[in-house]
């Protein structure tokens, strides 16, 4: 089979582009979250109201993940891209057009639904691209890719909350943000890999020759192992987002700045965990990591809810360490088949992302029957789960024998 080389100097370059599309999708995501606050006063919504308004954003990225791998199997990932930022751009124009022009709520939840429609297609694309440029350098990297994600949140935040308080519109702001996207997301889309130099983008093409239609990630045991893993990983760290900064407020009764103190710790000592956690991959691979993780969180939260108060805080950054590395390794391990690196990542992220949306209600319900801190003893549960099925995000070390043979001349991909 004819090999094709892709020159380290473009994997390079696709690295930077990636990092700049973890880092936008961070910036989009937390520039509108910055400005719920002023978005519920403008509107005067009740929690009740807020919480069901909100709710359009989670239903657009789920509409969304599930097809988008084989959309990008079809058109391209910069196509699929392209769309996807058109689409979050256009719904961040609506979502502030509807608070400051149309004073409607309807408008807003139309402007959420196509923010996480848009959302959830770049997350899919820019994680698959991320894949394809670490599969071409031959290490770990994808830890760093949404320790930039991370990044782009906390300066994102920072600045919506400054606007904030200086009374800039939240229209002024979004359309503010939409420029970044548009200038940021071109200069980001213009470094990537071309289409045809990626194995996913070979075995798209040898598909479409062939004309066959694969079967559904949905019905192999392995994703859906994977997918599990996933979850558990995003439900700990979205209960950690939605609930620690309450949890140390309400359990603890310290202030609320105590709590957000709590909250920046778990998000710091993540952040670290991502950055550092690629050399401990390389080193000792994905499954005794992913083991020592999980052990963490649950140490971590056992800490925040038994440890008191000073113990806590100790307890918010082992349980950040924990939850660093598993959606990233997750969403490396469903593209370890190149050929089948869409499908099965759009399904992994799907799964992870109900646990985005399904958490932060389960742990309000639980927290109104036993209280917020004694709620967090579900993290410790989910990931005692996900620890029996880490052998399936194990390395691969071949793609299985279908694969491979569907695969044309001049498709494989290889390192320099």
């Amino acid at each position: 089979m004819t090999v094709l080389t892709v020159e380290s100097s473009v994997a390079r370059a696709a690295r930077g582009g990636v990092f700049g599309l973890f880092a936008l999708s961070g910036v989009a995501f937390a520039g509108w979250a910055s400005r719920i606050p002023d978005a519920k006063s403008a509107l005067d919504l009740t929690a009740g109201q807020l919480g069901a308004t909100l709710a359009a954003m989670s239903v657009g990225s789920v509409v969304a993940m599930p097809s988008t791998g084989k959309v990008i199997a079809r058109l391209g990932l910069r196509r699929v891209l392209v769309a996807a930022m058109g689409a979050a751009s256009l719904g961040l124009l609506l979502v502030g057009s509807g608070i400051d022009l149309a004073h409607s709520r309807a408008l807003v939840v139309a402007g959420l639904f196509f923010v996480g429609f848009g959302i959830g297609s770049w997350d899919v694309g820019m994680n698959l691209e991320g894949t394809d440029v670490e599969r071409q350098l031959s290490r770990v990297i994808m830890p760093h890719f949404h320790a930039a994600f991370s990044g782009g949140t906390v300066v994102s935040a920072l600045i919506g909350a400054g606007l904030s308080y200086a009374k800039v519109s939240v229209l002024a702001h979004l359309i503010g943000l939409v420029l970044v996207i548009v200038v940021v997301g071109a200069w980001s889309l213009g470094r990537l890999l071309p289409h045809e130099a990626t194995a996913a983008g070979a075995a798209a093409t040898a598909q479409r020759q062939a004309g066959t239609k694969s079967r559904s990630a949905w019905t192999e045991p392995r994703t859906l192992l994977i997918g599990l893993v996933v979850f558990v990983a995003a439900f700990t760290e979205g209960t950690a987002n939605d609930w620690l900064a309450v949890a140390f407020h309400e359990g603890y009764e310290l202030p609320t700045w105590a709590g957000v103190l709590a909250f920046a710790t778990f998000l710091t000592f993540m952040t670290i965990g991502r950055l550092v956690g690629t050399a401990l991959l390389d080193r000792h691979g994905r499954v005794p990591v992913l083991r020592v993780c999980f052990a963490l969180a649950v140490v971590g939260s056992a800490l925040v809810i038994f440890g008191g108060p000073a113990l806590a805080y100790i307890g918010a950054a082992v349980w950040g360490v924990g939850a660093a590395l598993g959606f990233p390794v997750g969403m490396s391990a469903s593209a370890d088949d190149p050929a089948r690196a869409a499908a099965r990542m759009s399904t992994v992220a799907t799964i992870g992302y109900v646990a985005f949306i399904g958490g932060p209600p389960m742990l309000g319900f639980l927290g109104d029957h036993v209280g917020v801190l004694r709620s967090l003893l579900v993290v410790g549960a989910g990931a005692v789960l996900a620890l029996l099925a880490l052998p399936a995000v194990r390395e691969t070390e071949a793609q299985p024998a279908d694969a491979v043979d569907a695969a044309p001349p001049h498709t494989a991909v290889r390192c320099e």
